[in-house]
Protein backbone atom coordinates (compact mmCIF):
# COMPACT_ATOMS: atom_id res chain seq x y z
CA UNK A 1 0.00 0.00 0.00
CA UNK A 2 1.14 3.54 -0.72
CA UNK A 3 0.54 6.50 1.53
CA UNK A 4 -2.54 6.40 3.73
CA UNK A 5 -5.31 8.91 3.14
CA UNK A 6 -4.36 10.48 6.50
CA UNK A 7 -0.77 10.98 5.31
CA UNK A 8 -1.95 12.46 2.04
CA UNK A 9 -4.25 14.95 3.79
CA UNK A 10 -1.49 16.11 6.14
CA UNK A 11 1.07 16.39 3.32
CA UNK A 12 -1.39 18.37 1.21
CA UNK A 13 -2.04 20.80 4.07
CA UNK A 14 1.72 21.23 4.47
CA UNK A 15 1.92 22.03 0.74
CA UNK A 16 -0.81 24.62 1.32
CA UNK A 17 1.28 26.36 3.98
CA UNK A 18 -0.26 24.99 7.20
CA UNK A 19 2.37 25.00 9.94
CA UNK A 20 0.26 23.85 12.90
CA UNK A 21 -2.80 21.75 13.65
CA UNK A 22 -4.51 22.49 16.98
CA UNK A 23 -6.61 19.79 18.59
CA UNK A 24 -7.23 16.92 20.99
CA UNK A 25 -6.60 13.28 19.95
CA UNK A 26 -9.43 10.77 19.69
CA UNK A 27 -9.99 7.34 18.22
CA UNK A 28 -11.64 8.42 14.96
CA UNK A 29 -9.04 11.11 14.26
CA UNK A 30 -6.01 9.13 15.46
CA UNK A 31 -4.84 8.26 11.91
CA UNK A 32 -4.44 12.02 11.35
CA UNK A 33 -2.66 12.35 14.71
CA UNK A 34 -0.22 9.61 13.73
CA UNK A 35 0.37 11.23 10.33
CA UNK A 36 1.22 14.45 12.15
CA UNK A 37 3.60 12.55 14.43
CA UNK A 38 5.55 11.26 11.44
CA UNK A 39 5.59 14.48 9.42
CA UNK A 40 8.42 16.79 10.50
CA UNK A 41 7.11 19.72 8.44
CA UNK A 42 4.05 20.37 10.58
CA UNK A 43 3.46 20.75 14.32
CA UNK A 44 0.64 19.28 16.36
CA UNK A 45 -0.45 21.54 19.23
CA UNK A 46 -2.30 19.73 21.98
CA UNK A 47 -4.89 22.03 23.50
CA UNK A 48 -7.15 21.11 26.43
CA UNK A 49 -10.50 21.73 24.75
CA UNK A 50 -11.47 21.72 21.09
CA UNK A 51 -13.08 25.16 21.36
CA UNK A 52 -9.62 26.42 22.28
CA UNK A 53 -8.21 24.66 19.21
CA UNK A 54 -10.57 26.47 16.88
CA UNK A 55 -10.06 29.86 18.55
CA UNK A 56 -6.28 29.43 18.44
CA UNK A 57 -6.39 28.49 14.75
CA UNK A 58 -8.70 31.41 13.99
CA UNK A 59 -6.47 33.87 15.84
CA UNK A 60 -3.32 32.63 14.11
CA UNK A 61 -5.04 32.98 10.72
CA UNK A 62 -6.26 36.50 11.54
CA UNK A 63 -2.77 37.50 12.63
CA UNK A 64 -0.80 35.98 9.75
CA UNK A 65 -3.39 35.72 6.93
CA UNK A 66 -1.99 32.20 6.41
CA UNK A 67 -3.96 28.96 6.39
CA UNK A 68 -4.25 27.21 9.75
CA UNK A 69 -5.97 24.01 10.87
CA UNK A 70 -7.71 22.40 13.81
CA UNK A 71 -9.24 19.01 14.46
CA UNK A 72 -11.68 17.11 16.62
CA UNK A 73 -12.72 13.51 16.97
CA UNK A 74 -16.16 12.16 16.06
CA UNK A 75 -19.22 13.48 17.84
CA UNK A 76 -18.52 15.73 20.84
CA UNK A 77 -14.91 16.52 19.97
CA UNK A 78 -15.92 18.06 16.67
CA UNK A 79 -19.03 19.72 18.06
CA UNK A 80 -16.76 21.58 20.48
CA UNK A 81 -14.95 23.18 17.51
CA UNK A 82 -17.99 25.07 16.28
CA UNK A 83 -17.82 28.25 18.34
CA UNK A 84 -14.24 29.01 17.39
CA UNK A 85 -14.97 28.12 13.76
CA UNK A 86 -17.81 30.63 13.66
CA UNK A 87 -15.27 33.19 14.85
CA UNK A 88 -13.11 32.28 11.83
CA UNK A 89 -16.09 32.46 9.49
CA UNK A 90 -17.30 35.84 10.68
CA UNK A 91 -13.83 37.45 10.81
CA UNK A 92 -12.82 35.92 7.43
CA UNK A 93 -9.91 33.84 8.76
CA UNK A 94 -8.69 30.94 6.56
CA UNK A 95 -8.99 27.75 8.64
CA UNK A 96 -9.40 24.07 7.72
CA UNK A 97 -11.22 21.89 10.24
CA UNK A 98 -10.61 18.13 10.17
CA UNK A 99 -13.26 16.10 11.96
CA UNK A 100 -13.27 12.42 12.71
CA UNK A 101 -16.17 10.12 11.88
CA UNK A 102 -17.20 6.54 12.68
CA UNK A 103 -16.38 3.78 10.20
CA UNK A 104 -18.08 4.30 6.86
CA UNK A 105 -20.03 1.03 7.04
CA UNK A 106 -21.57 2.14 10.35
CA UNK A 107 -22.93 5.46 9.05
CA UNK A 108 -26.70 5.59 9.43
CA UNK A 109 -26.84 2.97 12.17
CA UNK A 110 -27.05 5.37 15.12
CA UNK A 111 -23.64 4.18 16.23
CA UNK A 112 -21.74 5.49 19.27
CA UNK A 113 -20.67 9.12 18.65
CA UNK A 114 -22.19 9.11 15.17
CA UNK A 115 -23.19 12.71 14.38
CA UNK A 116 -24.00 14.09 10.94
CA UNK A 117 -21.16 16.58 11.02
CA UNK A 118 -21.51 17.63 7.39
CA UNK A 119 -25.06 18.76 8.12
CA UNK A 120 -23.97 20.33 11.41
CA UNK A 121 -21.17 22.33 9.74
CA UNK A 122 -23.25 23.42 6.75
CA UNK A 123 -23.81 27.00 7.95
CA UNK A 124 -20.27 27.68 9.14
CA UNK A 125 -18.19 26.18 6.33
CA UNK A 126 -17.56 27.62 2.87
CA UNK A 127 -16.44 24.13 1.76
CA UNK A 128 -18.00 21.15 3.51
CA UNK A 129 -17.52 17.52 2.47
CA UNK A 130 -17.12 13.99 3.77
CA UNK A 131 -14.35 11.76 2.46
CA UNK A 132 -16.08 8.84 0.68
CA UNK A 133 -13.19 7.54 -1.42
CA UNK A 134 -9.70 7.48 0.09
CA UNK A 135 -8.17 8.07 -3.35
CA UNK A 136 -9.71 11.57 -3.37
CA UNK A 137 -8.13 12.56 -0.04
CA UNK A 138 -5.50 14.79 -1.65
CA UNK A 139 -7.96 16.44 -3.98
CA UNK A 140 -10.43 17.20 -1.19
CA UNK A 141 -7.71 18.53 1.13
CA UNK A 142 -6.36 20.75 -1.65
CA UNK A 143 -9.84 22.00 -2.48
CA UNK A 144 -10.56 22.77 1.18
CA UNK A 145 -7.30 24.69 1.53
CA UNK A 146 -7.84 26.63 -1.68
CA UNK A 147 -11.43 27.59 -0.83
CA UNK A 148 -10.45 28.73 2.66
CA UNK A 149 -7.64 30.92 1.30
CA UNK A 150 -9.49 32.45 -1.64
CA UNK A 151 -12.84 32.98 0.05
CA UNK A 152 -11.32 33.84 3.44
CA UNK A 153 -13.31 31.49 5.63
CA UNK A 154 -13.27 28.01 7.13
CA UNK A 155 -13.45 24.74 5.24
CA UNK A 156 -14.47 21.39 6.71
CA UNK A 157 -13.49 17.80 5.93
CA UNK A 158 -15.31 14.96 7.70
CA UNK A 159 -13.15 11.85 7.74
CA UNK A 160 -14.42 8.29 8.45
CA UNK A 161 -11.69 6.56 10.39
CA UNK A 162 -11.51 3.42 8.23
CA UNK A 163 -10.99 5.44 5.05
CA UNK A 164 -8.15 7.41 6.64
CA UNK A 165 -6.19 4.14 7.00
CA UNK A 166 -6.59 3.10 3.35
CA UNK A 167 -4.39 3.94 0.37
CA UNK A 168 -4.85 7.62 -0.40
CA UNK A 169 -2.73 8.07 -3.52
CA UNK A 170 -0.51 11.14 -3.59
CA UNK A 171 -0.51 14.54 -1.94
CA UNK A 172 -1.70 17.45 -4.02
CA UNK A 173 0.11 20.69 -4.68
CA UNK A 174 -2.28 23.62 -4.65
CA UNK A 175 -1.90 26.81 -6.61
CA UNK A 176 -3.76 29.73 -5.12
CA UNK A 177 -4.03 32.41 -7.79
CA UNK A 178 -2.54 35.71 -6.69
CA UNK A 179 -5.45 38.11 -6.71
CA UNK A 180 -4.39 41.46 -8.09
CA UNK A 181 -6.65 44.33 -7.09
CA UNK A 182 -6.44 47.61 -8.92
CA UNK A 183 -8.41 50.78 -8.50
CA UNK A 184 -9.63 53.49 -10.86
CA UNK A 185 -9.41 56.44 -8.53
CA UNK A 186 -10.13 59.42 -10.77
CA UNK A 187 -13.60 60.03 -9.32
CA UNK A 188 -12.27 59.42 -5.82
CA UNK A 189 -9.52 61.99 -6.32
CA UNK A 190 -12.05 64.56 -7.50
CA UNK A 191 -14.31 63.94 -4.49
CA UNK A 192 -11.44 64.13 -2.00
CA UNK A 193 -9.93 67.26 -3.54
CA UNK A 194 -13.30 69.04 -3.38
CA UNK A 195 -13.94 67.95 0.22
CA UNK A 196 -13.20 70.33 3.07
CA UNK A 197 -13.71 67.91 5.97
CA UNK A 198 -12.90 64.33 4.87
CA UNK A 199 -12.83 61.58 7.49
CA UNK A 200 -11.11 58.23 6.98
CA UNK A 201 -12.93 55.31 8.61
CA UNK A 202 -10.80 52.14 8.78
CA UNK A 203 -11.42 48.48 9.55
CA UNK A 204 -9.59 45.18 9.42
CA UNK A 205 -9.02 45.52 5.69
CA UNK A 206 -6.40 48.21 6.37
CA UNK A 207 -4.05 45.93 8.31
CA UNK A 208 -0.61 45.95 6.76
CA UNK A 209 -1.09 49.38 5.18
CA UNK A 210 0.13 51.56 8.07
CA UNK A 211 2.63 53.67 6.10
CA UNK A 212 0.36 54.13 3.07
CA UNK A 213 -2.61 54.95 5.27
CA UNK A 214 -0.65 57.44 7.35
CA UNK A 215 0.62 59.23 4.24
CA UNK A 216 -2.88 59.38 2.72
CA UNK A 217 -4.63 60.71 5.84
CA UNK A 218 -1.85 63.25 6.42
CA UNK A 219 -1.96 64.52 2.86
CA UNK A 220 -5.71 65.08 2.82
CA UNK A 221 -5.77 66.28 6.45
CA UNK A 222 -8.32 63.69 7.50
CA UNK A 223 -9.10 62.54 11.02
CA UNK A 224 -8.97 58.74 11.28
CA UNK A 225 -11.61 56.79 13.17
CA UNK A 226 -11.59 53.03 13.46
CA UNK A 227 -13.91 50.07 13.76
CA UNK A 228 -12.79 47.46 16.28
CA UNK A 229 -10.66 45.52 13.78
CA UNK A 230 -8.92 48.74 12.75
CA UNK A 231 -7.49 49.43 16.21
CA UNK A 232 -3.71 49.56 16.22
CA UNK A 233 -3.27 50.13 12.47
CA UNK A 234 -2.22 53.67 13.41
CA UNK A 235 -1.07 54.58 16.93
CA UNK A 236 -3.67 56.20 19.16
CA UNK A 237 -1.25 59.03 19.98
CA UNK A 238 -1.16 60.13 16.34
CA UNK A 239 -2.94 63.51 16.20
CA UNK A 240 -4.97 62.29 13.23
CA UNK A 241 -6.40 59.31 15.15
CA UNK A 242 -9.64 60.16 16.93
CA UNK A 243 -10.24 56.63 18.23
CA UNK A 244 -12.97 54.05 17.86
CA UNK A 245 -16.60 54.49 16.89
CA UNK A 246 -19.78 52.87 18.10
CA UNK A 247 -20.61 51.79 21.64
CA UNK A 248 -16.87 51.29 22.23
CA UNK A 249 -15.91 54.58 20.65
CA UNK A 250 -14.75 58.04 21.60
CA UNK A 251 -16.27 61.49 21.70
CA UNK A 252 -13.90 63.07 19.14
CA UNK A 253 -14.75 60.30 16.66
CA UNK A 254 -18.44 61.05 17.08
CA UNK A 255 -17.77 64.76 16.56
CA UNK A 256 -15.58 64.21 13.50
CA UNK A 257 -18.26 62.07 11.87
CA UNK A 258 -20.85 64.68 12.72
CA UNK A 259 -18.90 67.39 10.89
CA UNK A 260 -17.57 65.51 7.87
CA UNK A 261 -18.62 66.20 4.28
CA UNK A 262 -16.96 63.02 2.92
CA UNK A 263 -16.73 59.68 4.72
CA UNK A 264 -14.01 57.44 3.25
CA UNK A 265 -14.60 53.85 4.41
CA UNK A 266 -11.53 51.66 3.97
CA UNK A 267 -11.79 47.92 4.56
CA UNK A 268 -14.75 48.06 6.91
CA UNK A 269 -18.38 47.00 6.86
CA UNK A 270 -19.32 48.56 10.19
CA UNK A 271 -22.76 47.30 11.35
CA UNK A 272 -23.87 50.02 13.79
CA UNK A 273 -25.17 52.48 11.22
CA UNK A 274 -26.72 54.77 13.84
CA UNK A 275 -23.21 55.98 14.60
CA UNK A 276 -22.52 56.88 10.95
CA UNK A 277 -23.40 60.28 9.49
CA UNK A 278 -26.52 60.69 7.38
CA UNK A 279 -26.81 62.86 4.28
CA UNK A 280 -23.04 62.78 3.86
CA UNK A 281 -21.21 61.70 0.72
CA UNK A 282 -19.74 58.23 1.24
CA UNK A 283 -16.82 56.53 -0.51
CA UNK A 284 -16.29 52.86 0.28
CA UNK A 285 -13.29 50.72 -0.67
CA UNK A 286 -13.55 46.94 -0.25
CA UNK A 287 -12.21 43.86 -2.01
CA UNK A 288 -15.64 42.21 -1.67
CA UNK A 289 -18.23 43.89 -3.93
CA UNK A 290 -21.05 42.55 -1.76
CA UNK A 291 -19.87 44.77 1.11
CA UNK A 292 -20.27 47.96 -0.90
CA UNK A 293 -23.41 49.74 0.26
CA UNK A 294 -24.30 46.93 2.65
CA UNK A 295 -24.78 49.34 5.57
CA UNK A 296 -25.26 52.82 4.13
CA UNK A 297 -25.82 54.19 0.61
CA UNK A 298 -22.48 54.66 -1.16
CA UNK A 299 -21.86 57.44 -3.65
CA UNK A 300 -18.40 56.25 -4.73
CA UNK A 301 -17.92 52.45 -4.53
CA UNK A 302 -14.42 51.14 -5.23
CA UNK A 303 -13.71 47.41 -5.60
CA UNK A 304 -10.06 47.08 -4.57
CA UNK A 305 -7.86 46.13 -1.69
CA UNK A 306 -7.02 49.01 0.62
CA UNK A 307 -3.38 48.56 -0.32
CA UNK A 308 -4.10 48.92 -4.07
CA UNK A 309 -6.39 51.90 -3.51
CA UNK A 310 -3.87 53.78 -1.38
CA UNK A 311 -1.01 53.09 -3.78
CA UNK A 312 -3.10 54.36 -6.67
CA UNK A 313 -4.42 57.51 -4.97
CA UNK A 314 -1.51 58.74 -2.86
CA UNK A 315 0.28 60.35 -5.78
CA UNK A 316 -2.84 61.96 -7.21
CA UNK A 317 -4.73 63.71 -4.40
CA UNK A 318 -3.75 67.26 -3.58
CA UNK A 319 -2.09 68.26 -0.34
CA UNK A 320 -4.59 70.11 1.82
CA UNK A 321 -3.28 73.18 3.58
CA UNK A 322 -6.11 73.27 6.08
CA UNK A 323 -6.01 69.99 7.98
CA UNK A 324 -9.41 68.95 9.29
CA UNK A 325 -7.76 66.81 11.95
CA UNK A 326 -6.11 69.94 13.34
CA UNK A 327 -9.59 71.37 13.94
CA UNK A 328 -10.31 68.29 16.05
CA UNK A 329 -7.19 68.61 18.19
CA UNK A 330 -8.91 70.37 21.10
CA UNK A 331 -11.76 67.85 21.12
CA UNK A 332 -9.31 64.96 21.32
CA UNK A 333 -7.28 66.63 24.07
CA UNK A 334 -10.43 67.23 26.14
CA UNK A 335 -11.52 63.62 25.63
CA UNK A 336 -8.14 62.27 26.72
CA UNK A 337 -8.25 64.57 29.74
CA UNK A 338 -11.65 63.13 30.68
CA UNK A 339 -10.38 59.57 30.26
CA UNK A 340 -7.37 60.30 32.43
CA UNK A 341 -9.60 60.93 35.45
CA UNK A 342 -10.38 57.21 35.64
CA UNK A 343 -7.06 56.05 34.20
CA UNK A 344 -5.15 57.82 36.97
CA UNK A 345 -7.68 57.29 39.75
CA UNK A 346 -6.47 55.93 43.10
CA UNK A 347 -9.98 54.91 44.13
CA UNK A 348 -10.72 51.46 45.49
CA UNK A 349 -12.11 49.19 44.14
CA UNK A 350 -9.64 49.79 41.33
CA UNK A 351 -10.86 51.31 38.08
CA UNK A 352 -10.57 48.90 35.13
CA UNK A 353 -9.65 51.91 32.97
CA UNK A 354 -6.51 52.35 35.06
CA UNK A 355 -5.53 48.74 34.48
CA UNK A 356 -5.87 49.03 30.69
CA UNK A 357 -4.04 52.37 30.54
CA UNK A 358 -1.17 51.06 32.68
CA UNK A 359 -0.83 47.96 30.51
CA UNK A 360 -0.55 50.10 27.39
CA UNK A 361 2.21 52.08 29.06
CA UNK A 362 4.41 49.02 29.58
CA UNK A 363 3.37 46.52 26.87
CA UNK A 364 6.13 46.07 24.27
CA UNK A 365 5.31 47.77 20.98
CA UNK A 366 5.59 44.46 19.09
CA UNK A 367 3.01 42.77 21.32
CA UNK A 368 -0.09 41.02 20.08
CA UNK A 369 -3.00 41.98 22.33
CA UNK A 370 -5.91 39.50 22.36
CA UNK A 371 -9.00 41.10 23.87
CA UNK A 372 -11.99 39.14 25.14
CA UNK A 373 -15.66 40.03 24.80
CA UNK A 374 -17.55 41.93 27.49
CA UNK A 375 -16.75 45.05 29.47
CA UNK A 376 -13.09 44.26 28.89
CA UNK A 377 -13.62 44.99 25.19
CA UNK A 378 -14.41 48.58 26.14
CA UNK A 379 -11.34 48.94 28.33
CA UNK A 380 -9.12 47.37 25.69
CA UNK A 381 -10.55 49.39 22.82
CA UNK A 382 -10.76 52.76 24.57
CA UNK A 383 -8.23 52.88 27.41
CA UNK A 384 -5.39 50.75 26.01
CA UNK A 385 -3.51 53.30 23.89
CA UNK A 386 -2.12 51.46 20.87
CA UNK A 387 1.47 52.35 20.04
CA UNK A 388 2.41 49.67 17.52
CA UNK A 389 0.71 46.63 19.05
CA UNK A 390 -1.46 44.33 16.94
CA UNK A 391 -4.95 43.65 18.29
CA UNK A 392 -7.08 40.53 18.03
CA UNK A 393 -10.81 40.53 18.83
CA UNK A 394 -13.72 38.20 18.31
CA UNK A 395 -15.04 41.17 16.44
CA UNK A 396 -18.07 39.88 14.56
CA UNK A 397 -19.00 36.80 16.59
CA UNK A 398 -18.33 38.56 19.89
CA UNK A 399 -17.67 35.37 21.81
CA UNK A 400 -16.59 35.27 25.43
CA UNK A 401 -13.62 33.01 26.04
CA UNK A 402 -11.71 34.23 22.97
CA UNK A 403 -8.62 35.85 24.43
CA UNK A 404 -6.85 32.97 26.20
CA UNK A 405 -6.80 30.50 23.25
CA UNK A 406 -6.24 33.40 20.83
CA UNK A 407 -3.12 34.29 22.80
CA UNK A 408 -1.93 30.69 22.41
CA UNK A 409 -2.44 30.89 18.64
CA UNK A 410 -0.61 34.21 18.41
CA UNK A 411 2.32 32.90 20.44
CA UNK A 412 2.49 29.70 18.41
CA UNK A 413 2.70 31.83 15.26
CA UNK A 414 5.91 33.35 16.60
CA UNK A 415 4.79 36.57 18.27
CA UNK A 416 7.49 37.38 20.85
CA UNK A 417 5.13 39.16 23.25
CA UNK A 418 1.47 38.24 23.68
CA UNK A 419 -0.97 39.84 26.09
CA UNK A 420 -4.48 38.53 26.77
CA UNK A 421 -7.07 40.86 28.30
CA UNK A 422 -9.96 38.91 29.76
CA UNK A 423 -12.92 39.46 32.02
CA UNK A 424 -13.32 36.90 34.77
CA UNK A 425 -16.40 35.48 33.06
CA UNK A 426 -14.72 34.99 29.69
CA UNK A 427 -11.44 33.75 31.11
CA UNK A 428 -13.03 30.93 33.10
CA UNK A 429 -14.73 29.63 29.95
CA UNK A 430 -11.39 28.74 28.33
CA UNK A 431 -8.86 29.06 31.15
CA UNK A 432 -7.68 25.49 30.54
CA UNK A 433 -5.58 26.89 27.69
CA UNK A 434 -3.35 28.53 30.29
CA UNK A 435 -2.10 24.96 30.75
CA UNK A 436 -1.34 24.86 27.01
CA UNK A 437 0.62 28.09 27.30
CA UNK A 438 2.68 26.63 30.14
CA UNK A 439 3.19 23.26 28.44
CA UNK A 440 4.75 24.94 25.41
CA UNK A 441 6.50 27.71 27.41
CA UNK A 442 4.71 30.41 25.46
CA UNK A 443 5.35 34.14 26.13
CA UNK A 444 1.73 34.75 27.11
CA UNK A 445 0.74 37.27 29.76
CA UNK A 446 -2.88 37.15 30.91
CA UNK A 447 -4.64 39.96 32.75
CA UNK A 448 -7.96 39.01 34.32
CA UNK A 449 -10.23 41.99 35.01
CA UNK A 450 -11.80 40.40 38.06
CA UNK A 451 -15.03 42.09 39.16
CA UNK A 452 -16.89 38.91 40.20
CA UNK A 453 -19.66 39.86 37.77
CA UNK A 454 -20.81 39.32 34.22
CA UNK A 455 -20.38 43.08 33.93
CA UNK A 456 -21.71 43.69 30.43
CA UNK A 457 -24.84 41.65 31.16
CA UNK A 458 -25.29 43.59 34.40
CA UNK A 459 -25.19 46.83 32.42
CA UNK A 460 -27.63 45.52 29.79
CA UNK A 461 -30.05 44.46 32.51
CA UNK A 462 -29.87 47.94 34.01
CA UNK A 463 -30.56 49.80 30.76
CA UNK A 464 -33.47 47.49 29.91
CA UNK A 465 -35.07 48.07 33.29
CA UNK A 466 -34.48 44.61 34.72
CA UNK A 467 -33.09 44.05 38.21
CA UNK A 468 -29.54 42.75 38.37
CA UNK A 469 -29.89 38.99 38.56
CA UNK A 470 -27.90 35.91 37.63
CA UNK A 471 -24.67 37.80 37.00
CA UNK A 472 -22.72 37.22 40.24
CA UNK A 473 -19.66 35.01 39.74
CA UNK A 474 -18.01 32.67 42.20
CA UNK A 475 -14.37 32.78 41.16
CA UNK A 476 -11.33 30.70 42.06
CA UNK A 477 -8.17 32.35 43.32
CA UNK A 478 -6.75 33.16 39.88
CA UNK A 479 -3.21 33.74 41.18
CA UNK A 480 -3.11 30.33 42.85
CA UNK A 481 -4.70 28.79 39.77
CA UNK A 482 -1.88 30.10 37.59
CA UNK A 483 0.79 28.95 40.02
CA UNK A 484 -0.81 25.51 40.26
CA UNK A 485 -0.01 24.90 36.58
CA UNK A 486 3.51 26.30 36.90
CA UNK A 487 2.83 29.77 35.51
CA UNK A 488 3.67 33.00 37.27
CA UNK A 489 0.92 34.82 39.09
CA UNK A 490 0.11 37.90 41.12
CA UNK A 491 -2.94 39.69 42.50
CA UNK A 492 -3.38 43.44 42.68
CA UNK A 493 -6.23 45.27 44.41
CA UNK A 494 -4.71 48.62 45.32
CA UNK A 495 -4.14 50.88 42.27
CA UNK A 496 -0.94 52.14 43.90
CA UNK A 497 0.48 48.61 43.54
CA UNK A 498 -0.61 48.21 39.92
CA UNK A 499 2.44 49.59 38.17
CA UNK A 500 4.90 47.36 40.00
CA UNK A 501 2.69 44.31 39.37
CA UNK A 502 2.52 45.08 35.64
CA UNK A 503 6.30 45.50 35.49
CA UNK A 504 6.73 42.18 37.29
CA UNK A 505 4.45 40.48 34.77
CA UNK A 506 6.26 41.78 31.69
CA UNK A 507 9.67 40.93 33.16
CA UNK A 508 8.63 37.36 33.90
CA UNK A 509 9.84 34.67 31.50
CA UNK A 510 7.03 32.41 30.38
CA UNK A 511 3.28 32.59 30.98
CA UNK A 512 2.04 34.83 33.77
CA UNK A 513 -1.43 35.72 35.08
CA UNK A 514 -2.20 39.04 36.74
CA UNK A 515 -5.40 38.94 38.76
CA UNK A 516 -6.59 42.58 38.73
CA UNK A 517 -9.49 43.09 41.15
CA UNK A 518 -11.58 45.92 39.72
CA UNK A 519 -14.76 47.86 40.44
CA UNK A 520 -17.86 45.76 39.56
CA UNK A 521 -20.02 48.88 39.22
CA UNK A 522 -17.98 50.57 36.48
CA UNK A 523 -20.24 51.04 33.47
CA UNK A 524 -19.02 50.76 29.86
CA UNK A 525 -20.71 54.00 28.79
CA UNK A 526 -20.93 54.92 25.10
CA UNK A 527 -19.38 58.25 24.05
CA UNK A 528 -21.49 61.38 24.49
CA UNK A 529 -24.28 59.45 26.21
CA UNK A 530 -25.68 59.72 29.68
CA UNK A 531 -26.94 56.57 31.34
CA UNK A 532 -30.52 57.50 30.34
CA UNK A 533 -29.47 58.08 26.72
CA UNK A 534 -27.61 54.77 26.68
CA UNK A 535 -30.70 53.05 28.04
CA UNK A 536 -32.90 54.55 25.33
CA UNK A 537 -30.38 53.65 22.63
CA UNK A 538 -30.13 49.99 23.66
CA UNK A 539 -33.91 49.75 23.87
CA UNK A 540 -34.19 51.19 20.34
CA UNK A 541 -31.88 48.46 19.03
CA UNK A 542 -34.05 45.76 20.54
CA UNK A 543 -37.15 47.45 19.14
CA UNK A 544 -35.67 47.40 15.64
CA UNK A 545 -34.93 43.69 15.95
CA UNK A 546 -38.42 42.86 17.14
CA UNK A 547 -40.47 45.00 14.73
CA UNK A 548 -40.00 42.68 11.68
CA UNK A 549 -41.44 39.82 13.76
Amino acid sequence: MGKSAADVIVETLVEAGVERVYGVPGDSIDPIVDALRRNESIKYVQVRHEEGAAFAASAEAKLTSKLTACMGTSGPGSIHLLNGLYDAKMDHAPVVALTGQVESDLLGTDYFQEVDLVKLFDDVAIFNHMLVNPKTAGMLAARAAKEALIKRGMAHLNLPVDLLREDGGEAQHIIVPKLVYSANVDQAVEAIDSSERPVVFIGGGTRGTTDLLNAFAEKIGAPVVYALNGKGVLPDADPKVMGGIGLLGTRPSVEALGKTDLLIMLGTSFPYVKFLPIKTKVMQVDIDPSNLGKRVPVDLPVVASTDAFLRAINGKVKEKGDKFYEQMRHSKEEWLKDLSKDEESDKKPMKPQRVAATLSKYAPKDSVVAVDTGNVTMWGARNFKASGQTFLFSAWLGSMGFSMPAAVGAAMAGSPHVLALAGDGGFVMTMTELITAKKYSLPVKVVVFNNSKLGMIKFEQEVMGYPEWGVDLYNPDFELLAKSVGAGGATVEDPKDLESAVKEMFQYEGPFLLNAVVDPNERPMPPKMTFTQAKNYVLSLFKERLEPL
